[in-house]
C-alpha cells in the first residue's frame, strides 16, 4: 500500500518550547520562588528546586537533543529577576549566561525565539504591586531595551509577553498564581498595563534593532455552546472567548483596549504592534449559561462526555479546537506561530496520537494558505509547571528529578521523524498511533 504523505511547506520552523524558571532552577530571586514556599499553593508540595539543571549548564545536552532530533529552532525566555535582582542594578553574568545559551542554539543550527517574560517578576517589584501598579511598565520596557541590547545580535524574534490574558486569570480571578487574589475587577487595571507595557516593549525592541520580528503569545482556549441551539449559551461562549482570546491581540491590532466594564481606550503607538501572532493551545471547553457565576462571566465549562483527557484531568484533545482557534486568528491578519501546543503524558500513551492529530490540523491550515509559519511542541524535557508542579508531564524527554536523567520517550522519536522530513505521514501513524489509520489515513 503506497503510504501518504502530508508536507509542510519549505523553511517550516519545527522547534520545542520551555520556560527559564520551569527549566533554570533556584530562580530565588523571583515572586514565584516565595510563592512556592507558601503552604498550599502547589499541588502536593512540591518545589521548582533544581528544575532541569539548566542554569548549572545543562542546557547544552538538552539542545544537543533538540538539535539531534532535526529541530530548526527553539522557544527559551530569559528571567528577569535574574538579569535585574535589584532596582537598575544589573546581573552582566546572567546576561552573559544567556548569550551563551543563545550562541549555543546558533551554533547547533537552532534558530532562537525569545520571550522577555513568561510569568514571573523580580520581587522588588512584586512587593511594589506587580502588574496593578502602572510604574511596571516603565521599569518591563527599562528591562526590555537592557536585554535586546546585551542579546538582539544573537536573536531575531522576542516575544514580550507570554499569555498575559492567562497569567491574569490566574493571578487575580482564580488566585492560583501571585498575586492570589480573587478580584475580577482588578482585571480592568492589570490587563491594560500588560497591553500597554507589550506596546512600550515593541517599540523599545524596534528602536534598539528596527529588523527584529515582535509579538505576543496568547493562551487561547476553545469555546463553544453546551446548547447550540440555546441563545444564552451562544452569547456565554461568545462572551468567553472575546474576554480570554481576543482582549490582547485585539489591541495590539487596533491600538484600541476594550474591555467589559471599562470604557474603550485609544493607546498611542498601540496599533499594529504585531509582527507575528503566538498561538498557544491545548484544549476546548463547552459552556453553559449559569447565572451563579458572574466571576467566570456567567459561564459554567466542562468538556464533553467521552473526550479524552490528559493524565490529571485537566486538558481534553480537541484537535479540531485547535483548528479552529487557527481560523480565528486570521482576523489579525499577521503570520501566525504556534508557540505552544502539549499533553501531558507520563506513560506516553496519548502523546503520540496528540502530535500527529493536532499537526494533522497545522497541515490543514497550511493548504488553506493560512500564514502558519513554524510550530513549537511544549515540551522539550519535563519540567515545573506551576501551580500543578511535577504532576504534569509534557516532556517528549522523561526526567528523572533526583538524578537529573534524561530518558526519550517513543514521541521524542515520532516527533524526529517529523521535523527532519517536514511530513507526517501515515507510515508514521501506523507505527506510533495505529488507530488512527482508519479516521487519519482510510483505506
Amino acid at each position: 500500500m503506497a503510504d501518504a504523505v502530508h508536507y509542510f511547506p519549505r523553511g517550516f520552523k519545527w522547534g520545542t518550547a520551555t520556560a527559564a524558571y520551569q527549566v533554570e532552577g533556584n530562580n530565588t530571586q523571583s515572586d514565584w520562588w516565595q510563592w512556592e514556599r507558601t503552604p498550599g499553593k502547589i499541588a502536593d508540595g512540591h518545589k521548582s528546586g533544581a528544575a532541569c539543571g539548566w542554569w548549572g549548564g545543562r542546557w547544552r545536552e538538552d539542545f544537543d537533543r533538540a538539535a539531534e532530533a532535526g529541530q530548526n529552532t527553539h522557544r527559551l525566555s530569559v528571567e528577569w529577576s535574574r538579569i535585574e535582582p535589584r532596582p537598575a542594578v544589573w546581573d552582566e553574568d546572567a546576561l552573559d549566561q544567556y548569550r551563551q545559551m543563545l550562541k549555543g542554539l546558533r551554533e547547533r543550527g537552532l534558530d532562537p525565539f525569545v520571550t522577555l517574560y513568561h510569568f514571573t517578576l523580580p520581587i522588588w517589584i512584586y512587593e511594589k504591586g506587580g502588574w496593578e501598579n502602572p510604574e511596571t511598565i516603565r521599569l518591563f520596557e527599562r528591562y526590555v531595551r537592557k536585554v535586546v541590547g546585551a542579546l538582539g545580535d544573537l536573536c531575531d524574534e522576542w516575544v514580550t509577553l507570554n499569555e498575559p490574558n492567562g497569567m491574569a486569570v490566574q493571578g487575580w480571578v482564580l488566585g492560583t498564581w501571585p498575586p492570589g487574589k480573587r478580584d475580577p475587577r482588578k482585571l480592568l487595571t492589570v490587563m491594560p498595563n500588560l497591553i500597554k507595557a507589550h506596546c512600550a516593549a515593541y517599540h523599545a525592541i524596534h528602536a534598539v534593532q528596527p529588523t527584529a520580528r515582535v509579538g505576543l503569545a496568547i493562551y487561547t482556549r476553545g469555546f463553544e455552546p453546551a446548547r447550540p441551539d440555546f441563545a444564552p449559551d451562544r452569547w456565554v461562549a461568545n462572551l468567553q472567548n472575546n474576554i480570554l482570546n481576543s482582549v490582547f491581540p485585539d489591541a495590539a491590532a487596533t491600538g484600541s483596549i476594550r474591555m467589559i466594564g471599562r470604557r474603550p481606550e485609544a493607546v498611542p503607538g498601540l496599533a499594529r504592534t504585531q509582527d507575528f501572532f503566538g498561538l498557544n493551545y491545548y484544549t476546548r471547553d463547552y459552556v453553559a449559561f449559569d447565572l451563579t457565576q458572574p466571576a467566570k462571566a456567567f459561564g459554567r465549562a466542562h468538556f464533553a462526555p467521552g473526550d479524552e483527557l490528559d493524565n490529571i484531568g485537566f486538558n481534553a484533545m480537541a484537535p479540531e479546537g485547535f483548528f479552529k482557534m487557527m481560523r480565528w486568528a486570521r482576523h489579525l491578519r499577521v503570520p501566525i506561530v504556534i508557540s505552544e501546543n502539549g499533553w501531558s503524558d507520563p506513560a506516553d500513551i496519548q502523546r503520540p496520537r496528540f502530535l500527529l492529530t493536532h499537526l494533522r490540523q497545522v497541515w490543514r491550515a497550511v493548504n488553506f494558505n493560512w500564514p502558519i509559519t513554524g510550530y513549537y511542541y511544549w515540551t522539550l524535557v519535563d519540567n515545573f509547571e506551576w501551580e500543578r508542579g511535577w504532576t504534569q508531564r509534557f516532556g517528549l524527554w522523561e526526567l528523572d528529578r533526583e538524578t537529573q536523567e534524561r530518558k526519550p520517550r517513543p514521541s521524542a522519536k515520532l516527533y524526529a521523524e517529523i521535523c527532519k522530513t517536514n511530513s507526517i505521514s501515515s507510515d508514521m501513524a501506523a507505527r506510533y498511533a495505529p488507530e488512527l489509520m482508519p479516521k487519519m489515513f482510510p483505506g
